[in-house]
């Protein structure tokens, strides 16, 4: 079971986090998209002040789930976990942290904003 759960939180996780980036560009997903982005943005941010800010409940998840299975990952974020696994490259965790942060900010203004001109337009 714990193997079947760590395939899934890698698939579930890393298509989440591709769906934050990118969702807001195609029309039927933008609603959608607006929702992932508050679930990440409540973990990140209202979690944050009890798990520490940048706390996400399912890399905490999948994190339990690997420690189970007897990996021991150093990775502080799990975009730096991704890009470790994914290409082997161990890049600075604050330059990391920084990326991520600069495209979650892109992704939820490029929401808001198509949102927003999408809303005018009906009216």
């Amino acid at each position: 079971m714990l193997s079947f759960l760590n395939i899934f939180f890698f698939l579930f996780h890393t298509a989440f986090t591709l769906f934050n980036v990118v969702g807001w560009m195609v029309a039927k997903t933008r609603k959608l998209h607006l929702i992932t982005m508050a679930l990440t943005a409540f973990s990140w941010f209202v979690l944050g002040i009890w798990y520490g800010w940048g706390y996400c409940f399912c890399t905490d998840w999948h994190w339990q789930v690997r420690e189970a299975l007897g990996h021991h990952d150093h990775s502080t974020s799990y975009i730096h976990f991704l890009i470790l696994k994914l290409t082997g490259a161990d890049l600075n965790t604050r330059l990391v942290d920084a990326g991520t942060a600069l495209v979650f900010t892109t992704s939820l203004i490029a929401s808001l904003w198509v949102n927003r001109t999408l809303l005018y337009r009906k009216r």
